[in-house]
């Protein structure tokens, strides 16, 4: 009988890659790049948000002041106040599917481009 043969060792392990010093990462907040990250993010963001909260409390205000409005019947029992109501669900889809959208085509690749270039990978 033979005895085992000793284990063949891999591959060695990655080194792990060094994380950038604080001054690079300075270097990067304050490079053209960033701040067109900063602006592309922030040109979607405030005016979605402010556009979401106008939506959201017209849609509170006409259930709490407008209350014979809200309640015209649409199509059998469904009323103006039910069809809003979902519509808030509506406008939570549609914002995050615009969101993930601008976000393929504007932020993700200029902030892979920061990260590769913080990373050393360019």
């Amino acid at each position: 009988m033979t005895s085992p043969s000793p284990a063949t060792p891999g591959p060695e392990p990655a080194a792990a890659a060094e994380t950038p010093a604080p001054e690079q990462f300075l270097a990067v907040q304050q490079s053209e790049e960033f701040g067109r990250l900063r602006r592309s993010f922030r040109g979607f963001a405030i005016p979605m948000t402010a556009a979401f909260l106008v939506w959201y409390l017209a849609y509170v205000l006409l259930s709490t002041y407008a209350e014979g409005f809200m309640s015209l019947q649409v199509v059998g029992n469904l009323n103006v106040g039910i069809l809003l109501g979902f519509s808030q669900f509506a406008m939570t889809f549609l914002i995050t599917w615009l969101y993930i959208r601008h976000a393929n085509r504007s932020l993700d690749p200029i902030s892979s481009r920061i990260r590769d270039e913080l990373e050393g990978d360019l």
